[in-house]
């Protein structure tokens, strides 16, 4: 599996960059063309949603966990 992959986004007016594995980048680009919204605009969702919820919770993290339950739900239960 190759290394992480850097970007960088702009979540609720401030820079940030994000570090992920490829296929997990791929995946949540699926995600965000399928919901018809950009990636920034799903990663700002996913921020939001892990805010209250977890604070203690890394974003990558959340991304990550994210791209597993909508690849999951997405292609159905092995």
């Amino acid at each position: 599996m190759p290394g992480l992959h850097k970007r960088s986004l702009v979540l609720a007016g401030h820079r940030t960059s994000l570090a992920l594995e490829p296929e997990f980048w791929a995946t949540l680009e699926q995600a965000a063309t399928q919901r018809d919204i950009s990636l920034a605009a799903l990663v700002a969702e996913i921020d939001r949603a892990r805010g209250d919820a977890s604070p203690d919770r890394l974003l990558a993290s959340a991304c990550r966990v994210f791209a597993l339950a909508w690849t999951r739900d997405y292609c159905g239960p092995t």
